[in-house]
């Protein structure tokens, strides 16, 4: 399953830094349209920078996990009252 927001075109305007890294990743990756999408950054800071974006991941995955452990909880707690009243 892949995120259908990694296709979308980056626009240069809002910031000194987003300006920095699309100006890199378009002269590492040379693309066809000149557009550079959230893909071709992962991409070459996966190349370049690869402990930034495992920081990121780790997180990623770290909130994601809690989220489901406090999912579980909720979900057996009310499976207890929802048995209960019966």
């Amino acid at each position: 399953m892949k995120n259908s927001n990694l296709s979308n075109p980056i626009l240069p305007e809002e910031t000194e830094l987003k300006k920095i890294i699309l100006n890199y990743v378009g002269n590492k990756i040379n693309p066809d349209n000149d557009n550079i999408t959230v893909e071709h950054i992962i991409d070459v800071f996966a190349d370049q920078f690869p402990e930034f974006l495992l920081v990121l991941a780790e997180e990623n995955w770290i909130n994601g996990y809690t989220q489901a452990l406090s999912d579980t909880k909720y979900v057996e707690k009310n499976e207890k009252l929802y048995t209960n009243k019966e």
